[in-house]
């Protein structure tokens, strides 16, 4: 099954984007070909520009309080295994904790480099990073694997608060629903939001399906399109019925 998940909120919009910024920063930061490091450097560019808000860190540290309460509301709850429960405490905790020593402004390690900020700011024009325009960058490029991979280690390794905190919020998030069934009539669907508050929604459709969807949604109703992709120069809505699961996040 192939999930799409749409974000609710604009917190839960960054901490997803933050999440695949990782993601590939660290898939990347794996392999070993000079080119993929590159790819790595310039996913951490993107990361340090997603963090640049300077209101990062307290929403972070809002967001980890909020779970922290929801999830001490479970205690003594017979449902709940207890032991998995102080688990999830403690993994919150250590991601507050983790998060309240982060010093200055974040990724401040990265800006105060003034090489990297160079390269930096050359990714911003196409085929800015030649050789002929950043030849030290070139040269660091040719360094053995380990001296790269080390390097970019470093340089990630300051945000890891951000990324654990990151993860723990995104998968309570997803463990908070359930799939209900659903079907899109002729590829519309539509449920009013009446009394209920989610910070995200999943769209679970079979690998095999090739309906995508487009949803859009309010405090009154959320409405998701199907489209059909293929040889045509843009999307068509589909004019079949589609099955999906619908998952509604929320703590």
């Amino acid at each position: 099954m192939i999930t799409y998940e749409y974000p609710l909120t604009e917190r839960t919009r960054t901490l997803l984007r933050l999440e695949d910024l990782f993601g590939r920063a660290r898939h990347f930061l794996a392999r070993t070909d000079p080119r993929d490091h590159h790819a790595a450097l310039v996913t951490l560019f993107e990361i340090l520009e997603v963090c640049g808000r300077g209101e990062l860190k307290s929403e972070l540290l809002q967001e980890l309080e909020r779970l922290r309460q929801a999830m001490l509301g479970f205690r003594g709850n017979a449902r709940i295994d207890q032991g998995k429960l102080a688990s999830v405490l403690e993994r919150i905790e250590q991601a507050r904790a983790a998060i309240h020593g982060l010093s200055g402004k974040i990724g401040q390690h990265l800006r105060a480099n003034e090489w990297l900020m160079s390269i930096r700011q050359r990714t911003s024009i196409p085929g800015g990073v030649c050789e002929f325009d950043l030849p030290t960058y070139h040269r660091w490029l040719h360094h053995p694997v380990v001296r790269r991979s080390a390097d970019l280690a470093a340089w990630m390794l300051p945000l890891q608060p951000i990324e654990d905190a990151t993860a723990v919020a995104l998968g309570l998030l997803r463990e908070s629903g359930m799939p209900e069934n659903q079907v899109a009539t002729r590829g519309l669907f539509q449920q009013m939001m009446t009394g209920r508050v989610a910070q995200m929604i999943r769209i679970g459709l079979d690998d095999e399906s090739v309906a995508v969807p487009e949803a859009s949604a309010n405090r009154y109703a959320l409405n998701i399109r199907f489209v059909i992709t293929g040889d045509e120069p843009r999307p068509r809505a589909i004019e079949t019925d589609v099955p999906f699961d619908l998952t509604f996040c929320s703590i």
